[in-house]
């Protein structure tokens, strides 16, 4: 008998992890050295966790035996709360705040409580693909918004205004934003905030970069732009405070929650269903988020950071037919290939045919739900010689390359 995986996996793709990543796999198996820059995993490239961070779970490891509260330990939801009052959310709790094994998982649930078949959540275009992937697998339609790259990789409001129907339930923000690094201004933010109150959406903010900014820039929480727009906010330690491997995240309920009560029964129900978050890790939120923040050093004008986002965007706009708009945040830089250039129909291709001869493995834009075969996403965390030297062969690479 042959099993077949679930109708409802279909249409339904995260090509961060996707087919490529096979052969990849298999490349390193047979002795090849792969450099892998399809995820922002900081770990393998020489970004230490905070030291007191990793006392932290050292210490409460005892404590960690048993299960948690669902929601996750109240000293970890307290720090998280505070964290929030201090950018100014307000009317946010501890029974507000989900911890979960990783934002994934929040994001996962939280789009599951929410939508029935047929149901719409918009979604930018590039976006974080869980997003659409989550969307699709409850059955909703992921219905796809233009970020614009002549304006900065912003959001077009015009076109998030025209896609929103009778079906549409929320609209996702990714702030800063993983592809493109963009980080959205404060009129930018209330005007998305403005569609959601005038049509009864609900706001998810991706906000797992939020302290992930260059040059200057800053990012404004969405939740503390409207305390009358239901905003659930995501975040957690992976990135900024580099231990992806411990799945620490969180969510935050913020807005008029009194509408709300049946979804956050849901909600509730579904974190139940889990049991818990990993015990262990939580015993990290509070130790991050009241304790130096490291992040700011790496970021700072001189910060290796701010270096190796510096060095990609430079190499990539010099190297023909490339161009790549500057980013403000995050660990990522999404290169355009200018279609008079480079000719590639296929990009997923493009990608798997670098990989093979140069041994770099990066993204194509397709599988962050990019219309076109044009771009791909590289990852700014190899130090700057490294990156020098991949862009170098990338160069090289387009060259001779053809479809």
């Amino acid at each position: 008998m042959e099993f077949r995986q679930s109708s409802k996996l279909a249409g339904v793709c995260y090509e961060i992890r996707g087919p490529v990543v096979d052969q990849a796999n298999a490349l390193e198996e047979a002795g090849h050295s792969v450099l892998r820059l399809n995820t922002g995993n900081p770990a393998p490239f020489g970004f230490e966790a905070p030291e007191e961070i990793l006392q932290d779970i050292i210490r409460n490891l005892p404590n960690a035996h048993g299960y948690s509260d669902s929601r996750g330990i109240l000293p970890a939801r307290r720090a998280v709360v505070q964290y929030y009052q201090q950018r100014g959310v307000s009317g946010v709790g501890v029974n507000d705040v989900f911890l979960g094994n990783g934002a994934s998982e929040l994001i996962q649930m939280a789009v599951q409580a929410l939508v029935d078949d047929g149901d719409e959540v918009l979604v930018p275009a590039p976006d974080f693909p869980l997003w659409t992937a989550v969307v699709r697998l409850a059955g909703g339609k992921a219905v796809h918004y233009l970020c614009d790259e002549e304006a900065e990789w912003y959001p077009d409001l015009e076109d998030i205004a025209a896609k929103i129907t009778s079906r549409t339930r929320a609209i996702v923000v990714i702030n800063p934003n993983n592809p493109t690094g963009a980080v959205y201004p404060k009129e930018l933010l209330e005007g998305i905030l403005d569609l959601a109150r005038r049509h009864g959406l609900m706001v998810l903010a991706d906000e797992i970069y939020d302290k992930i900014l260059y040059d200057g820039v800053e990012h404004h929480c969405l939740a503390a732009l409207a305390d009358d727009v239901l905003t659930l906010t995501f975040n957690g330690l992976s990135k900024a405070y580099r231990v992806a491997g411990f799945r620490s995240g969180w969510l935050v309920v913020s807005g008029p929650k009194q509408h709300a009560r049946d979804y956050l029964e849901g909600l509730t129900m579904l974190a139940g269903m889990r049991l818990c978050p990993n015990v262990p890790a939580q015993y990290a939120v509070q130790a991050a988020l009241g304790g130096h923040q490291s992040i700011h050093d790496l970021t700072l004008p001189n910060g290796r950071l701010t270096e190796q986002r510096d060095v990609t965007w430079r190499a990539l706009n010099e190297l023909p037919g490339v161009s790549c708009v500057k980013p403000k945040g995050a660990l990522y830089a999404f290169a355009k290939l200018d279609p008079a250039v480079h000719k590639i129909k296929d990009d997923e291709r493009f990608v798997l045919d670098l990989l093979l001869r140069e041994k770099i493995h990066i993204v194509q834009g397709t599988g962050f739900n990019w219309p076109r075969p044009d771009h791909f996403r590289f990852v700014t965390l190899p130090r700057a010689d490294d990156l020098e030297t991949a862009i170098s062969r990338i160069g090289r690479f387009l060259t001779t390359y053809r479809q």
